[in-house]
């Protein structure tokens, strides 16, 4: 039977909601790039978006990383940086004025130390620590793949998504085998390449994608709001994507029977 595809170009729980369940969210630990030398982490944009949507719709929200402990973020995604690269991303800017927010990155469990029966859906965070952090992590495949064929939302947006270049289901095949999905495009790494004046990442992901047999791999305009849920699979396509990743997360938990 064909896959439903649906895709979307757009944009603690809340005080007085009632409490629906948990989502499960997983950033990088801090890690140091072989590329340009400079220490690295999650996307702060990838992290606050989807975490505002889901406490807004009444999901409580436990933050876990590779390693444990506390986490970072990437300088150029902090809003108070002094290249002002995401001085526009107020919503981050509030996250980090809350000392619960403060809390969260500063001891964070690591990832194996979940039960995933916890949870009723999972979020990658990108950035750019997952390109080192993420890819071949076989802990992390494990525990997506876990959500996955447990019918439950399985999101990854941005670099988040390189797990998918190897994650597989328990039949030997590629979870993304059949599937349409999105990640951060040959585009914009150009793009962040020429504003720094280097090659920033050591592989691009629209690139690995784009050699896999029976996969679809699916870009949008660069730096626009992209998300795609194919079946439970769910993926963003950058930091600018985080938001519309969780909606449909969201979306698929009220539809659920």
């Amino acid at each position: 039977m064909k896959s439903q595809i649906k895709e979307v170009h757009g944009y603690v729980h809340a005080h007085g909601m009632p409490f629906k369940g948990k989502i499960l969210m997983v950033a990088s630990s801090p890690a140091i790039s072989k590329q340009t030398g400079w220490p690295i982490g999650f996307w702060a944009a990838e992290l606050t978006h989807p975490l505002q949507v889901f406490q807004e719709a009444g999901y409580e929200v436990d933050l876990v990383s590779t390693e444990g402990g506390k986490i970072e973020m990437d300088s150029y995604s902090n809003p108070t940086d002094a290249s002002g690269y995401s001085a526009h991303d107020v919503i981050s800017l509030g996250y980090m004025k809350s000392n619960g927010f403060g809390q969260m990155l500063e001891s964070t469990q690591k990832l194996t130390d979940v039960n995933a029966n916890d949870y009723l859906a999972i979020f990658l965070v990108g950035g750019q620590g997952p390109m080192y952090t993420f890819r071949s992590n076989k802990d992390l495949e494990q525990l997506f793949v876990n959500f996955y064929e447990s019918k439950k939302p399985s999101a990854a947006v941005c670099h988040s998504t390189t797990l998918l270049l190897e994650a597989k289901i328990s039949d030997g095949k590629l979870l993304v085998d059949g599937k349409t999905w999105t990640g951060f495009a040959n585009a914009e790494e150009a793009y962040a390449d020429e504003v720094v004046g280097q090659k920033i990442q050591p592989y691009w992901i629209e690139e690995e994608a784009r050699k896999l047999p029976n996969t679809h791999f699916k870009v949008a305009t660069p730096f626009s709001s992209y998300a795609i849920s194919d079946g439970n699979l769910i993926t963003g396509q950058q930091q600018n994507s985080g938001a519309a990743a969780a909606r449909l997360v969201v979306e698929q938990l009220e539809n659920t029977p």
